[in-house]
């Protein structure tokens, strides 16, 4: 009885422990990652007490942020240039800059027969818009032009572009009909093994450069515990299986 008292008590104190050691971290996370990192930060938080405030945007909007003083204790980018760009620029931890998830680009529709299993709804050219975020301050944008350029088509279908802010943006574009197809994150219509509605072409990695996700912890939270555990997370066991749900690698 005093061993099982004893085990209690020290498993009390730890708890008790954990939480008035718990913080709370600033994570500027670009808008592709917004429902895994939903889900990370809940899971975070429960196993570590930390709390996860989140931001989300374009990646090159988060990085002006951030270049203008906004007080971001971590940034979860689109890409891995910006994230080194910071780190360039002195704004990095040294040594904290990892690849955090590797993203796919797909083509999507709430129709559940417009988009083919090979994408050539692009070439038949049957439809009035097509979304994508814009290319200089979203990666996954980015990604889109880089696609319709291997193609040959993006000349042509200049005139239907329209374009999001973000990749976010360009999804809601999507789904409220003001287009009728566009490029988004694999992850924003993707959920445990399949497209969750409508229909979607997932396009060849060889057609755009990866989308290597990089994570980084900003010079201001070098001291800063939940940010620092919140780092660690993301290479969890738990955050891989999240990450893996939404179609990302790593």
């Amino acid at each position: 009885m005093k061993i099982a008292l004893r085990h209690c008590f020290a498993a009390l104190l730890g708890a008790a422990t954990a939480l008035v050691q718990a913080g709370d971290v600033s994570v500027a996370v670009a808008a592709n990652f917004t429902a895994p990192m939903q889900k990370i930060a809940q899971a975070f938080a429960q196993d570590t007490g930390h709390q996860a405030r989140l931001a989300f945007g374009s990646t090159g909007s988060l990085y002006a942020q951030i270049k203008n003083g906004a007080p971001f204790d971590l940034l979860l980018a689109a890409d891995d240039e910006t994230p080194a760009r910071l780190e360039q620029d002195g704004q990095v931890v040294a040594g904290t800059r990892f690849t955090y998830a590797i993203g796919k680009l797909v083509l999507w529709s709430p129709q559940s027969s417009l988009v083919d299993a090979k994408g050539e709804v692009l070439r038949a050219g049957s439809f009035d818009k097509l979304a994508i975020a814009n290319p200089k301050t979203a990666p996954y944008g980015a990604a889109a032009l880089q696609a319709l350029n291997a193609l040959g088509l993006a000349q042509g279908l200049q005139g239907k572009l329209v374009q999001g802010e973000s990749v976010s943006q360009t999804l809601q574009f999507v789904s409220s009909g003001n287009a009728a197809l566009g490029f988004v994150a694999l992850s924003q219509v993707f959920m445990d093994g399949k497209v969750s509605q409508g229909s979607a072409w997932v396009v060849p990695e060889a057609l755009y450069q990866p989308l290597q996700q990089d994570a980084v912890l900003l010079i201001g939270a070098k001291d800063k515990l939940a940010a620092l555990a919140l780092l660690r997370y993301l290479r969890s066991e738990r955050a891989h299986v999240i990450l893996k749900s939404y179609g990302y690698t790593w």
